[in-house]
């Protein structure tokens, strides 16, 4: 199960069930669970546990030291779950303190040449494609999806079932169930995502209500007041959600673009309920 040419230190905690691929390095302080299968030419270093069932193809390089000038070092960590799933040359890194890990949920998927940052917090079911960029501390709910060549600042947030299309860039928060384009901007919400997590059409109903009074404002009233009409005029717990996000965020939210049409997805919403 182990190729006789990768280099795996003593002091690590490796399952026996493990696979370990030609060239790779694991150095102390990995600990691996069952089922996990690390491809060539991989690296897991630092102070990084990994759950059950996580799949390395080649090249990835994970839990080494964060990228953060003001780093000295010390045992800081990574927490990755179970059954996720690191394409080629794959990079995450661990945090820059011993306060707070770099975690990575379960049932992600990272696709090649994509980078989580230190102290990131990566929820379950996201999808970050090929060349998409996470810097430091961002956060990113359940079932986000990341399109191609996506860049996320730091301390960023991204709410659960957000999509960003491919190239867009946040600097803001992207609230729950939106469409980034652009920078900072939004299109529409992501009805498929709701479909298929289940979302009922009354819910979805909801949300687009409430996209509108909150991305597109009603006669130039405060963000509190657009929040306010929202929670009167919409119960359902999706609203609720996409509320509590918006009024929790710091670095403020991201917009609907002026001029720019909403969504294919959002407009066939509302021919079928």
């Amino acid at each position: 199960m182990i190729h006789p040419t990768a280099i795996i230190d003593s002091r690590a905690a490796i399952d026996p069930s493990v696979e370990v691929g030609p060239f790779s390095v694991i150095d102390a302080g990995v600990s691996l669970e069952a089922g996990c299968v690390v491809g060539p030419g991989v690296h897991i270093t630092g102070q990084t546990h990994v759950g059950r069932e996580n799949r390395f193809h080649a090249g990835c390089v994970i839990g080494e030291g964060p990228q953060d000038l003001r780093f000295k070092g010390g045992p800081t960590r990574l927490v990755i779950g179970h059954a996720n799933i690191f394409r080629e040359h794959v990079t995450v890194h661990r945090s820059n303190s011993l306060e707070e890990d770099t975690v990575i949920g379960s049932h992600n998927f990272f696709m090649a040449n994509s980078h989580v940052g230190h102290n990131v917090a990566v929820g379950d079911h996201v999808i970050v494609a090929n060349g998409a960029l996470i810097a430091g501390h961002a956060i990113l709910g359940d079932r986000a999806f990341i399109s191609g060549n996506c860049l996320i600042h730091q301390f960023v947030r991204v709410g659960c079932l957000a999509l960003m299309q491919g190239g867009s860039a946040i600097s803001k928060d992207l609230p729950p169930f939106t469409i980034s384009r652009g920078i900072n901007g939004t299109c529409g919400l992501n009805i498929i995502g709701l479909r298929r997590a289940g979302v009922s059409p009354k819910e979805r109903l909801e949300l687009r209500r409430a996209y509108r009074l909150l991305q597109r404002g009603v006669g130039g009233v405060t963000m509190r007041q657009r929040l306010d009409l929202i929670e009167a005029e919409c119960a359902g717990d999706s609203v609720k959600a996409l509320v509590e996000f918006v009024r929790k965020s710091r670095r403020g939210v991201c917009l609907h673009a002026p001029g720019t049409v909403r969504s294919e997805s959002s407009i066939g919403d509302a021919d079928q309920g």
